[in-house]
Order: C-alpha cells, then sequence, then structure tokens
C-alpha cells in the first residue's frame, strides 16, 4: 500500500525538473535585464533604484507573457502524468 522509496524520489525528481523548468525563462529574463540595466548605471553613473527595479519587473512580466503557453502545457502534461499514475503508486 505504500508507496517504494524509489518512486517517491522519482516523483521528487520530476516535480524538481519542472520547477526548474517553469521558472528557468522568468529568471533569466530577469538576469539578462538586470545586467543590461547594471551595465548602463555603471557607464552613465546613474544609481537610482527604481531604475534597477521597473525593468526587472518589465522583462519579467513580458516573459511570463511570452512563455506562459508553454509553460501551461509543460504544467498541464507533468499534472496529467501525476494523476494517471496514480493507480500504479498506490497498489
Amino acid at each position: 500500500w505504500l508507496m517504494q522509496s524509489e518512486q517517491i524520489l522519482d516523483i521528487t525528481r520530476e516535480a524538481l525538473k519542472v520547477a526548474i523548468m517553469l521558472s528557468a525563462p522568468l529568471l533569466v529574463f530577469g538576469l539578462v535585464t538586470g545586467l543590461m540595466v547594471s551595465v548602463f548605471q555603471a557607464v552613465t553613473q546613474i544609481s537610482e533604484a527604481t531604475l534597477a527595479i521597473v525593468p526587472k519587473m518589465l522583462a519579467i512580466i513580458l516573459a511570463f507573457l511570452i512563455f506562459s503557453p508553454w509553460m501551461l502545457d509543460i504544467l498541464m502534461n507533468f499534472t496529467t502524468h501525476m494523476f494517471e499514475s496514480i493507480p500504479t503508486l498506490v497498489r
């Protein structure tokens, strides 16, 4: 009746993989935008806090809008796989 530790590790590994895949585009967009803003601030010697935060927020929102269909597809596939594997997990 109980799941084997191997099955638990597989589910955890798959969940972590999905979490990384879902967060990667947003993090990359934020990182690249942050680097570009930092270079711009260093070149122009402007040290305005809002100049660093607002572009990153906008980039992350843009990335979410661009990648949301792909992210939703990944999440739906993972959820479907989890629901379909319930009978094999509860033998």
